[in-house]
């Protein structure tokens, strides 16, 4: 019965193509600017510091950027996949499946491992992608391992997104509401995962912020991984790594990686765990 609701909910995403082309909006935004804009601005300033060089800055900028990219597609990706939940609610398609054999948390699991799915595919094909941009510009593909890194950083990732999507989307009770949160969260994600504007350049208020956002610490690690590629980390200076985001300082201590990775596990578990509560005090209402 799960399966079968899974396999409905992934169809009717990947049917609608305007879902899946807001789902990466920001994505798409990024992308953009970085191609028009931000690239040869970053590369020309890459270029100057003299353990980089001309010849490899372009290569770590594309790392960087698409670092980010991954990290971004994982939480809009999953936005997208909840829509469907949403939907259901508004057309009252829920109360159909309210009177089938299926429990409520059944239901629930469907909608949530829909959304891990389909964000890990989507994840997945934006890492293919990035990949193809990177060696199309002159950079070289990831060897096995830092492939199988990504791809397990990609499951964490989308796991805590999804968690974090999942407690936003339990507040959310018409389309329009919606519509809204989907446009907010593609046009900030640039921001809350220190792409725009490399984070060392923001005001420390900002930098902050976008510490405590969660999903930008799966930025953080992908970005490690990508641009180890192009250049070892510990032959670049501290204070660029920190000024790119490929690094996090907090109380004047480098964040390690398993603190990053402790970070996103914590947020899975909360993120659902108050999500659960909030569904939980509907039904009694109901």
């Amino acid at each position: 019965m799960i399966y079968n609701l899974i396999k409905r909910n992934m169809k009717l995403y990947f049917r609608d193509r305007t879902s899946v082309m807001f789902s990466l909006l920001g994505v798409i935004i990024i992308i953009g600017l970085y191609v028009l804009f931000l690239g040869n601005m970053l590369e020309n300033a890459l270029a100057n510091v003299p353990q980089i060089g001309l010849d490899k800055a372009r290569f770590l900028l594309d790392s960087w950027i698409m670092g980010g990219v991954i990290a971004s597609t994982s939480i809009t990706t999953c936005m997208g996949a909840f829509g469907i939940m949403v939907d259901d609610n508004v057309k009252h398609i829920i109360k159909d499946f309210k009177i089938s054999p299926m429990k409520r948390w059944q239901m629930v699991l469907a909608y949530i491992i829909s959304s891990v799915i389909i964000g890990m595919i989507m994840s997945v094909f934006t890492f293919i992608l990035a990949e193809i941009y990177i060696i199309i510009n002159g950079g070289q593909l990831l060897p096995l391992l830092a492939i199988l890194k990504v791809l397990g950083l990609i499951v964490v990732s989308v796991s805590s997104s999804s968690a974090v999507v999942f407690f936003l989307i339990s507040f959310i009770k018409t389309q329009n509401a919606f519509g809204t949160a989907s446009t907010l969260l593609g046009t900030l994600i640039g921001f809350l995962m220190g792409i725009y504007i490399p984070i060392g350049n923001l005001p420390e208020a900002v930098q902050v912020v976008i510490k405590i956002f969660p999903m930008s610490h799966s930025a953080v690690l992908i970005r490690q991984v990508m641009m180890a590629e192009a250049i070892p980390l510990a032959n670049l200076p501290e204070e660029l790594l920190l000024d790119l985001g490929a690094n996090y300082e907090i109380s004047g201590s480098v964040f390690p990686v398993w603190a990053h990775i402790a970070v996103l596990l914590v947020t899975l578990v909360v993120f659902y765990f108050m999500a659960i509560l909030v569904a939980s005090r509907k039904k009694e209402r109901e």
